[in-house]
């Protein structure tokens, strides 16, 4: 069974109806699989570091673009974690494959994660224990957001500059352990 979002929305951010997301990739809401962890990160994980599986549908009416991020919500640092973010996927692309952050589309931008990698950084939550992790569609006013970033931005900033061109987003909560 794939894992399915809910659609969720921010204070200032509109509410459409429909916004879905959802993952082949994370069975009953869990990440079962260690090939979503990172390769050799010195964190005692020992995966292939590939991004999930992912598609979406029923985006609001004047979507230029879609931005994907996914956020450890449960790291130990106050802030979450960003493991992924990526900006600028066109509008005609509804879907990404497993390891697709290997291999962004055309246009995207890859983000370097807080890990301070650019593109995906697997999940690697300590020894014995379950994460959260936000995987969210945000559907964006604008095509190009890079033009409003600076070179290599933070996961921070990039959330910022989407939360102010989003016309939605749907989100997808899953854990994910070792």
């Amino acid at each position: 069974m794939a894992g399915r979002g809910t659609l969720g929305s921010g204070p200032d951010e509109p509410k459409p109806t429909g916004f879905v997301l959802t993952s082949g990739d994370a069975s009953g809401g869990k990440f079962g699989n260690a090939q979503f962890a990172p390769a050799a990160a010195g964190l005692g994980c020992d995966g292939g570091n590939l991004s999930p599986r992912l598609a979406w549908s029923g985006a609001p009416a004047g979507t230029r673009s879609y931005a994907i991020t996914m956020l450890d919500l449960d790291a130990p640092t106050g802030s979450g974690f960003w493991h992924w973010v990526m900006a600028d996927l066109p509008a005609s692309v509804q879907s990404l494959a497993t390891n697709a952050a290997a291999t962004p589309p055309a246009g995207a931008l890859a983000v370097r994660n807080d890990a301070g990698v650019t593109g995906y950084g697997g999940i690697c939550p300590p020894s014995g224990s379950s994460h959260r992790y936000e995987l969210t569609v945000h559907a964006i006013a604008v095509e190009n957001l890079a033009q409003m970033l600076p070179p290599q931005p933070s996961p921070a900033l990039v959330g910022f500059v989407i939360r102010g061109n989003s016309l939605g987003k749907a989100t997808l909560t899953v854990t994910g352990s070792r």
